[in-house]
């Protein structure tokens, strides 16, 4: 038996982007973003090939993606956003509802989303993770992207045969 291995690939030129950026917690997703997009740039990816917009909050990340993965002009979306704990159940709810929405999204659209909304108990913690984690979603974009795309050529490759 033969095993094929699809080896992670990160070029990301030609690769479309769409972020969606939460406001709330400002500070913290800029820092998001701006570690996003440098990555971005780093993978080869051409600024016209981004799109990026700005939510109010967690919440509404996921309808904004829906938006974007409609349009079919993109090959990979991005979410960024902070939920850190309060002292009310609120957490609790916009951290499962929002990371609920945006993996249903990608699922239902077959779009690779890269979540990189944090949630963390502190502000803190938040600036500590903020640039890696802002840089790991484009890697994974970019990873995600190129992998949906080879596996459609895969695809289409066995329907031909």
């Amino acid at each position: 038996m033969t095993v094929g291995t699809y080896e992670p690939d990160l070029e990301g030129r030609g690769v479309r982007v769409g972020i969606v950026q939460a406001r709330f917690n400002e500070d913290i997703c800029h820092g998001l973003v701006s570690a996003c997009l440098a990555e971005l740039k780093h993978l080869g990816v051409e600024d016209e090939d981004v799109l990026h917009v700005t939510v109010p909050g967690a919440l509404e990340i996921p309808l904004a993606l829906q938006k974007m993965a409609e349009t079919a002009q993109f090959d990979a979306l991005i979410a960024l956003g902070a939920v850190i704990r309060g002292e009310t159940y609120h957490f609790e709810l916009v951290s499962n509802e929002s990371g609920a929405g945006i993996t249903r999204v990608g699922l239902d659209f077959g779009i690779p989303i890269a979540n990189a909304v944090l949630t963390t108990e502190t502000d803190e913690q938040a600036e500590v993770r903020m640039a890696e984690k802002g840089a790991d979603a484009a890697r994974v974009a970019i990873e995600m992207a190129n992998l949906a795309s080879a596996m459609e050529e895969l695809a289409e490759s066995a329907e031909e045969e």
